[in-house]
């Protein structure tokens, strides 16, 4: 089975470590698509060749990715690209959108979709009256046909999609087309254990890993038009959030 060469650039002049910068460039080789699941990379050895490497710096840029679960080494096969995980920077956007824009094909079954006034605290994150109504809705969202997010959404009943909309379009798409648009989120993000129900749902186990997110946002009038809960499988999704000094 033949390797598929990287295009790996280091800079030798960078305070940045010579394995993380060829570990990079693996990296974002499988996330643009030049590398596809099952492609087999060159080995520790022909890398450190290739690009005057040490041997200990190729393995230890090969390890970083195989512990971030995007290679995997078979003995008799070598190190090949397995199924990339779902990256999301935390920014003002949709999953739905974000999937599309990765080269993911995106899908979505309505779970649930219910008009009514809202509990006390979704009222609240909210800002609406008690007696509000309110649509919460309820969605699971594939990738490739992969369960990845249940998606629990709470909406005033002015700004809330239609129920066929939601199975065909991103719900940040959705307001756009009511003339919303989101400014500012007030974001949470943690992690815990699947119930039995949200295991079911994303093909996993009782107790398997889960993040979570919470998320109210704000249109740029300053009302809140959504709160949003959601679960995403740990195993197939992880965010990515860069920080910077001020």
């Amino acid at each position: 089975m033949a390797t598929t060469p990287v295009d790996v650039e280091l800079d030798r002049s960078s305070p940045i470590p010579l394995y993380y910068q060829l570990a990079q460039a693996i990296e974002r080789s499988i996330l643009d698509g030049s590398l596809n699941p099952g492609d087999r990379i060159e080995n520790e050895i022909d890398l450190a060749k290739r690009l005057s490497l040490s041997r200990p710096t190729a393995r230890q840029a090969i390890q970083a990715l195989v512990d971030k679960g995007l290679l995997v080494r078979k003995r008799g096969v070598g190190t090949q690209v397995v199924r990339n995980e779902i990256h999301r920077p935390v920014e003002l956007t949709s999953l739905f959108e974000d999937l599309a824009a990765s080269g993911r094909a995106p899908s979505t079954a309505l779970l649930d979709y219910r008009l009514g006034r809202p509990e006390e605290e979704i009222a609240d994150e909210l800002g609406v009256e008690h007696d509000a109504q309110v649509v919460s809705m309820r969605r699971l969202r594939s990738a490739d046909d992969e369960p990845i997010a249940i998606l629990t959404n709470h909406v005033p009943a002015e700004f809330a999609p239609a129920p066929d909309e939601l199975e065909r379009k991103g719900f940040y798409q959705c307001l756009r087309g009511r003339g919303l648009t989101i400014r500012l989120a007030r974001q949470r993000i943690g992690a815990r254990l699947a119930t039995d129900d949200e295991a079911a749902l994303l093909g996993g186990e009782p107790g398997d890993a889960v993040l979570t997110m919470q998320r109210v946002a704000f249109d740029d009038a300053g009302r809140a038009v959504e709160l949003g809960r959601h679960v995403y499988r740990a195993s197939r999704y992880f965010f990515d959030v860069t920080v910077f000094d001020r």
